[in-house]
């Protein structure tokens, strides 16, 4: 059953701050230089988004917590397996999209163990549910699968059931990194689609919309295809609404990109800037033509290779042919061609320059949910991480199999254990 939530009024209004220090040369300042006073300068003058309680039954490996925390970026230790990146999974949850492992919804139910009876589980339901604070105001925010709902999610709000995902958006926000993103610049070009449409949706909520329509229409056309259905009437209808949406998409991708872009070419602390750019034939189309002329011609070029996208089984057209492009800006070398230390290194520069976006633009910093995020990064790299998420004002929820790695937070952080499905404070 899902968590009910209770009734609580909200107005999120905000107005978009302007920083009063730099940012990049705030970061590259040292701990003893800077001070606790500078740290916060910069999240002082934006409203804090946060956690106060989360709440799981049934998620994964856990039947039923409850976790109480503060405003202060929170640690998760155990061992691996204990079930630490649940936790991340579940407040994946609270916004827009899949989630991070992008799961099944029937997956995520937790399994019947040996000794439990059967009249203990409950089916294929389950929920995670929050509190959240945003400045001085607290929402609650509630999603799941009910038993017997079979692969439909359901989403509460102050108790109010909604119809969409995008409501979420509209209050909550989250950019993440996990050990599965490292490859990130090696792999197919999907994951950097995905990767820079999680970025824009902490930006801006609405691009969620464009994006589930058009692939629900591009695999509609796929099938109709496949299934030699050649309709017209139907196939233009269809393509006038990948048309629609995909020019959209594109546009949105391209104008959040160039935003970053102006944030991440300089670097903060010791991790590199990067030079980034959306790459493609909508992308070239839009340099030189207008958005409505652009969605014309994909919607021409669609009806065109229609027998072409019979024989291979796909769309040779639209913002899904797009790519993320990434140099390093110190050395201009390809991402991909940069060490494995480098593009780890590049991947976190990018999300904290977003998280920073964002920040000034919808006043507010978004959750961070970074998985194993300290195992891998030197000593030097780990301060600098810490203190721009200090900078920054976000709630981070980091997991990790040492503690010790998180030593230099001190009592800027709240601490939790993971073991055997439950979670206890530390």
């Amino acid at each position: 059953m899902l968590i009910a939530a209770n009734q609580l009024a909200v107005n999120m209004d905000s107005g978009v701050a302007t920083p009063g220090i730099s940012f990049a040369a705030a970061t590259r300042q040292s701990a003893a230089e800077t001070g606790a006073r500078n740290m916060m300068a910069f999240a002082d003058q934006f409203d804090r988004l946060a956690i106060k309680r989360l709440s799981l039954t049934d998620f994964r490996c856990y039947r039923q917590i409850r976790i109480e925390t503060d405003r202060r970026p929170v640690v998760l230790t155990g061992v691996n397996g204990a079930g630490k990146t649940n936790i991340l999974e579940a407040i994946s949850f609270l916004i827009p999209g899949r989630g991070l492992r992008r799961a099944k919804l029937a997956d995520i139910a937790r399994r019947q163990t040996a000794d439990e009876s059967p009249d203990t589980m409950s089916a294929d339901g389950w929920a995670a549910a929050a509190t959240l604070t945003v400045g001085d105001m607290n929402l609650e925010i509630g999603t799941g699968c009910e038993a017997g709902g079979g692969n439909k999610r359901v989403i509460k709000i102050d108790g109010s059931v909604k119809k969409s995902q995008a409501e979420l958006g509209r209050y909550t926000s989250a950019q993440w990194l996990t050990p599965q993103m490292d490859r990130l610049f090696l792999e197919g070009a999907s994951g950097r689609r995905r990767f820079v449409d999680q970025l824009i949706c902490g930006l801006d909520p609405e691009h969620a919309g464009p994006v589930a329509a058009y692939e629900h229409s591009m695999r509609s056309r796929n099938k109709l295809l496949r299934e030699g259905k050649n309709d017209p009437a139907w196939l233009d209808s269809i393509e006038d609404s990948m048309a629609q949406h995909g020019i959209a998409i594109a546009a949105r991708r391209q104008a959040a990109v160039n935003r970053l872009r102006a944030v991440i070419h300089r670097g903060y602390g010791v991790f590199p800037g990067a030079n980034i750019a959306m790459s493609g034939a909508l992308e070239n189309w839009l340099e030189s033509d207008p958005a409505l002329a652009v969605e014309d011609r994909l919607r021409q070029s669609l009806s065109e290779s229609r027998s072409q996208d019979i024989e291979s089984g796909a769309s040779s057209f639209g913002p899904h042919k797009s790519d993320l492009t990434v140099y390093h800006s110190g050395t201009g070398m390809e991402a991909a061609l940069c060490s494995t230390g480098e593009q780890k290194a590049l991947l976190i520069g990018i999300v904290l320059a977003a998280a920073r976006l964002q920040t000034e633009e919808r006043g507010h910093a978004p959750l961070l949910l970074l998985d194993e995020i300290a195992a891998h990064l030197d000593e030097t790299k780990r301060q600098s991480l810490f203190e721009i998420i200090a900078l920054l004002g976000a709630q981070a929820w980091m997991t990790g199999t040492d503690e010790n790695f998180f030593a230099p937070l001190g009592s800027g952080a709240q601490r939790f254990r993971v073991a055997d499905g439950a979670v206890e404070a530390v």
